[in-house]
């Protein structure tokens, strides 16, 4: 009888975690996908909170995932592609430090890999201009309201979803289609 190889998270904030949350749920290997906030200094932040900047956290999604089916660089690497990691502070509408370009690592092992495909990508000029994404200890992960919880996937007809999300689920689709839950 084999050993079950335990499941990794990994938590990433690129823009709206709305945006993220969509992206992730059809890859293959993900268990999970929660919506929330990291990086702050405020216990137990609210959205209205939040969307203020001044609580220093980052709208974020916590992956859970099966490293034997997908990797942390390929979760990374569609991060990469799922959002503009060369905006400070910024995707899209979204505009502030909560809507930052980050990466919280959860273990030595992450850090190393962040840190070595952000430079890979910044020497191959993967992108027009450097990558600005934040590789940062991970810290206490707060859950956001239930009502973020699957939002493209309960809202697809909303305007944000149809205009800003949709387009990148298909950047992933077409590109990722080989990751992809069948």
């Amino acid at each position: 009888m084999s050993e079950q190889q335990p499941l990794e998270r990994a938590t990433l904030g690129g823009g709206c975690f709305w945006c993220l949350e969509a992206v992730f749920e059809m890859i293959r290997g993900v268990q999970k996908v929660e919506s929330g906030y990291m990086g702050g200094h405020v216990d137990q932040p609210t959205y209205r909170q939040v969307c203020t900047g001044a609580t220093g956290h980052a709208e974020v999604v916590q992956i859970t995932y099966d490293p034997k089916q997908v990797s942390f660089r390929d979760l990374l690497t569609i991060f990469f592609t799922a959002h503009d990691p060369t905006t400070l502070n910024r995707q899209g509408p979204d505009i502030g430090t909560q809507y930052r370009s980050v990466i919280f690592y959860h273990n030595e092992q992450q850090k190393q890999i962040a840190n070595e495909l952000i430079a890979e990508f910044n020497s191959q000029k993967i992108f027009r201009h450097p990558i600005v994404t934040q590789v940062t200890p991970a810290t206490t992960f707060w859950v956001a309201e239930d009502y973020h919880q699957g939002y493209f996937r309960n809202h697809p007809q909303q305007n944000y979803c149809a205009f800003v999300i949709a387009p990148k689920v298909a950047k992933i689709r077409q590109n990722f289609s080989h990751m992809l839950i069948s």
